[in-house]
Order: C-alpha cells, then structure tokens, then sequence
C-alpha cells in the first residue's frame, strides 16, 4: 500500500458538475439496444445509458447466504492478512426499470453499484432493520439520482458471457441550465 499515489484531488460537484460532466459528456452514450448490438458484433462490455425516463426501483428478495464455493473463497486468507470483517452478503436485488431511446417497453437492470451496497449496510446498522434499509436505498437512488432535475446516467456492463446489461454505477449531476432558464423577463408597463 505503500506505493500507491494520489494524482490529484476527486473532480468536484461545483458548478453543476462541471468538472465530471467534461469528462462523462466526451463519452459516447448508447441505448441498451446499442450495447446489445455492440456486445454482439465488438465484445463491447462497458458503457453509458442516458435513461429518458427512470419508471422504478425494484427491490426483489435474494438468497440471504453465498454460494458454498464463493463463501469458501471469502474463507481464504486475502493477500494482506486475515479478514477482519467477514464480507457480509445483501438479502435483496436491486434493479432499475426505465426507459431510453430505443424503448418500445421499459428495460429492467439489475443495480451492481458498491455504492448501494454501502449504502444498504450503513442504514442496516443505522435502522437496525433490512427491510427499512433496502426502502431508503430505494428512496435515495429512485427519488434523489434520479429524479426529474437530475441529467441521469447509468454506467452499465455486461454478464459475461451473456448479453445482459447490468447498472454498475450512476452519474447524476444537475440538468444544464438551458439560456432561457437564465433570462429574467420584464414586465411590459
């Protein structure tokens, strides 16, 4: 851990983002039906969907333990010592449903952003309760990353080796002001 460097300061959220929006607005966006065709004829497995509509935040039961051979590789010594704190496993999936472009009915994503998984943990031990934790997630991530003010982005991947797209994170800067937003109007008397 020694040798790792910093190489300068997290891009700021000043200015409406303007900072991340430089680098995420060089970024070509596609619609899932893109990504489907690019994974399918390039092997492409990373890139960005620009939602038109985010419909839900669907929050579905999952199996409360790992898989024996996953939790036998979390039994393993890791390369800087014993685990201190078991990997603790989220009783629930997490899934967007929207729409983008290229929408004729609405897609549904499944969420593998860590943060959300952070998330949940902190309102787990904040709430004591996992069920009140996965609504404020819900709450957060549907209302907050992507409400009607926001320029909403989901940073996508696929499953290898299949073609399903999965959220690995989301970008949520405030929509640009547009210059009619900026004109003050006067009156006519």
């Amino acid at each position: 851990m020694d040798t790792l460097r910093v190489l300068g300061e997290p891009l700021s959220t000043k200015n409406g983002w303007r900072e991340r929006r430089q680098i995420i607005d060089s970024v070509p966006v596609y619609t899932v039906k893109q990504l489907r065709e690019l994974h399918e004829a390039e092997r492409v497995s990373l890139g960005i969907v620009q939602p038109t509509k985010v419909l839900d935040l669907k929050i579905e039961l999952a199996d409360p333990e790992w898989k024996p051979e996953w939790q036998t590789l979390f039994d393993q010594l890791t390369l800087f010592g014993p685990v201190q704190k078991p990997l603790r496993k989220i009783p629930y999936k997490f899934s967007y449903v929207f729409e983008c472009n290229d929408s004729s009915r609405p897609h549904n994503a499944m969420i593998e952003d860590w943060e959300l998984g952070v998330l949940w943990l902190k309102e787990v031990d904040r709430l004591g309760d996992e069920k009140q934790a996965a609504l404020n997630v819900r709450r957060k991530f549907l209302d907050e990353l992507c409400n009607e003010g926001k320029d909403t982005r989901f940073f996508m991947g696929t499953v290898f080796p299949y073609n399903t797209w999965v959220v690995l994170g989301v970008f949520w800067p405030p929509k640009p002001k547009t210059p009619q937003s900026d004109v003050i109007q006067g009156t006519l008397f």
